[in-house]
């Protein structure tokens, strides 16, 4: 695989996606778990845009946890900026979650114990929702994200050795398609160019694999 050093806070901005935000009496505790307990409408996810890989790559399997905090203010996402000494992904905003082991019975269960190693979450906070369809990463992970509604009071502890920092965003600004940019980079050595969403937040700088999940949740709640 290639391996890109790019900062894409200085990347310009290709355009907006610009879809109107998902109305703002959908993103509730009781509303959430009644969409995703509906079968019958259809949605499309939006493809993920990664560098391919080398011929005969596989796939390692993954899951993270979509963890929506319910706060009386509105619904927040709880994320995590990873450790700059990181081999993959290092510094970069994601969800709480990794590589799955053989003794995971379940991707919920790799989301649900990952959790707890990365950010201390137990899991009797955490009430699962729903699944999202797996995301392809460039990292060359076949991700299934779990979406939780989290209920506080709850107590967190990062894994020094993996996240430095733990945070929340309103769920309503990432589901704002004016809050979703796009943007591109061209690949070494002539292999083409690669576009991915961005949602920066105050400080924090959201692109990549998890912008494109939230991307999903975005589309999944509109539909």
């Amino acid at each position: 695989m290639v391996k890109l050093h790019l900062d894409p806070t200085r990347l310009p901005v290709d355009a907006i996606a610009g879809e109107p935000p998902v109305d703002p009496a959908l993103l509730t505790a009781a509303r959430l778990r009644a969409r995703f307990a509906e079968t019958l409408r259809a949605w499309d996810p939006e493809a993920a845009e990664e560098m391919p890989f080398q011929p005969g790559f596989k796939l390692r399997r993954a899951s993270v946890l979509v963890p929506l905090v319910d706060r009386p203010e509105g619904l927040t996402v709880l994320l995590t900026q990873r450790t700059d000494h990181l081999s993959s992904h290092a510094g970069q905003i994601s969800f709480p979650g990794g590589r799955a082991e053989e003794f995971d019975s379940s991707p919920i269960e790799t989301a649900l114990r990952e959790s707890e190693e990365e950010i201390g979450l137990h899991r009797r906070h955490v009430q699962i929702v729903g699944v999202l369809p797996e995301y392809i990463t460039a990292s060359a992970y076949r991700v299934r994200p779990v979406v939780a509604l989290v209920t506080p009071p709850f107590e967190l502890t990062a894994d020094p050795g993996e996240v430095a920092e733990i945070f929340e965003v309103p769920l309503a600004f990432l589901m704002n398609g004016a809050h979703h940019q796009r943007m591109s980079f061209e690949l070494p050595e002539g292999a083409g160019r690669r576009s991915f969403y961005a949602m920066p937040y105050e400080r924090f700088f959201i692109w990549g694999a998890t912008a494109g999940m939230l991307r999903n949740l975005f589309h999944f709640l509109r539909a």
